[in-house]
């Protein structure tokens, strides 16, 4: 499903999407980019996911339509390869707490928090970033 209106809220970080339902969902800027599609959050397939930290204060720099299908946007922390197709978008929507206790869940078992820097070159590459 398509949104009807979409909404950068930069003071509060949220992205809105409203839909035709009469549905409005407000997703968090760092939980957008935590849940990143882009390779470089996912990797390539299972196991191969790389664990966003310090990302609470990202902001969205810019937001642009890809086709018909997706939305493309560039955060302040410069990642900008993520195409979150609607479809994505609606799951994001209506998974999110369950997607974010996943996160946490996650944080805390490897013994990070949100606000942990990221460690860069663990040694895991795919060879195409």
């Amino acid at each position: 499903m398509i949104p009807t209106n979409v909404v950068v809220h930069q003071q509060s970080k949220v992205l809105e999407l409203a839909y035709e339902n009469g549905n409005t969902y407000r997703l968090p800027f760092e939980f957008l980019r935590v849940v990143s599609p882009s390779a470089e959050v996912q990797g390539h397939g299972p196991g191969q996911e790389t664990l966003q930290t310090g990302k609470r204060e990202v902001l969205i720099a810019n937001i642009e339509p890809v086709g018909h299908y997706a939305l493309k946007p560039s955060f302040s922390d410069g990642h900008d390869s993520g195409l979150y197709s609607w479809d994505f978008l609606q799951f994001l929507c209506e998974n999110y707490e369950a997607l974010w206790k996943e996160h946490l869940d996650k944080l805390a078992a490897a013994g990070l928090d949100r606000d942990a820097p990221m460690i860069v070159g663990s040694g895991k590459s795919c060879g195409s970033h």
